[in-house]
């Protein structure tokens, strides 16, 4: 640990800033993820407009989400890897320009060439994938430590924002643009969140000092970032409990909520409310996060988390359709009162030369379980009946988080 400065240094040391949202380095940082999470959520409404337009079949649009998807979970742990070997601005500037190369590749496909168009959508999702980690650890290292719980805060609202706001810009847009103009505008969003974003301020594990042994292999390194995250118990156990949550109730809710719109309540209303209320909560959650610091925080997020059950509840049971919103609303109140202090203790509890290698875990996890989680839930509620399947992931919800809770490190999400 280094010594404490002599006061000669402290004098000549500018104070960090009270608020994170008056740090310029901080601002662009948050204006390049949010320009990310624009690009990110406008993709599937942009190629949904496209279908309508009759440029690309359903199936087509399968198909080129899927190869979205495949791209993001492959390069996940690919740029956790390079983000700690190298610059993690340098990986932000790459990945997010792959993205945006992928913009117009998907316009020249556009009712042309299904082939073209799905290895865009791969190279897309590649580089969507490749940044996530990136941000993840350049927020650390440009953000100091005092002032990370609020940061994530704002990052976590930018990503809500987008969810809210991007496919409502996006239908507005799509008033006076065409389908192809839309994707060189997500192109644009990319080459933002690209240029935009300055260098870290901390020191980095980029390369080896001239002299040492060269680096391990790619999948030593990997491995690396998998025992770094074993030593941390709470954090294992988090990632039980997102499984639990994403894998199960969010797959749940997301195939059950549609129908039991349809059938139970004989209206698209119930639907579309309570998505927007559970972005509206979730950016509600954010904004009490960000201030908001429990004694306990690792007890209170996993009961943020656990949350999350009341709204394969609200389907479960014949209540009136407010009922379902307002616990959709509360659902996304809790998930963010998981995931700010989640990303925090992560940032500072795990070695900095193997963060984003430890957050492409968590990554891979949030993304890549929601499809397989999707795959089995639909066939179960064909086979049993909505109310019993998400009757079962009600108490997963429930129960996982607040087993959790009880590993050792869990109450603080600290060693």
């Amino acid at each position: 640990m280094p010594t404490t400065p002599p006061p000669t240094v402290a004098k000549s040391t500018t104070p960090p800033p009270r608020s994170v949202l008056r740090d310029p380095a901080f601002l662009r940082l948050w204006a390049g993820t949010t320009a990310s999470g624009l690009a990110t959520w406008a993709l599937p409404f942009v190629l949904g407009l496209a279908v309508l337009h009759r440029d690309l079949g359903a199936a087509g649009l399968g198909l080129v989400l899927a190869a979205r998807t495949a791209g993001f979970l492959a390069a996940v742990a690919v740029g956790g890897v390079l983000a700690d070997r190298h610059s993690r601005r340098a990986v932000v500037l790459w990945s997010a320009l792959a993205a945006a190369v992928a913009a117009p590749l998907l316009a020249a496909g556009l009712g042309r060439s299904l082939v073209l168009m799905t290895a865009a959508a791969a190279l897309a999702g590649a580089g969507q994938g490749a940044c996530r980690p990136a941000f993840q650890a350049l927020t650390a290292e440009t953000v100091t430590p005092g002032h990370r719980q609020q940061a994530n805060a704002a990052m976590t609202m930018a990503v809500r924002g987008s969810t809210l706001a991007g496919p409502a810009l996006t239908a507005l847009l799509a008033a006076f643009l065409d389908v192809s103009t839309l994707l060189l505008g997500i192109g644009l969003l990319w080459l933002v969140a690209a240029l935009v974003p300055g260098k870290g301020t901390a020191a980095t594990a980029a390369a080896p000092a001239a002299g040492t042994a060269p680096r391990a292999g790619f999948r030593r390194e990997f491995l690396d970032g998998i025992r770094e995250a074993r030593r941390h118990p709470w954090f294992l156990a988090g990632l039980a409990a997102l499984v639990a949550v994403i894998a199960l109730g969010y797959s749940a809710t997301s195939v059950a909520l549609p129908l039991i719109s349809r059938d139970r309540y004989g209206t698209e209303w119930v639907l579309a409310a309570a998505m927007t209320a559970y972005t509206v909560g979730a950016l509600g959650g954010a904004l009490v996060i960000a201030r908001w610091r429990p004694r306990s925080q690792g007890w209170a997020a996993f009961a943020g988390l656990a949350a999350y059950g009341v709204a394969p509840l609200s389907l479960m049971l014949p209540v009136h359709p407010v009922a379902v919103v307002a616990a959709y609303a509360v659902a996304g109140v809790g998930i963010e009162l998981f995931n700010v202090p989640w990303f925090t203790a992560t940032q500072r509890e795990v070695a900095p030369e193997k963060l984003a290698r430890v957050s492409s875990l968590d990554f891979l996890v949030s993304y890549g379980l929601a499809p397989v989680g999707l795959a089995v839930i639909a066939p179960a509620i064909d086979a049993f009946g909505a109310t019993p399947v998400l009757a079962v992931c009600a108490a997963a919800c429930f129960l996982v988080p607040a087993a959790a809770a009880l590993v050792p490190t869990a109450r603080h999400f600290t060693r």
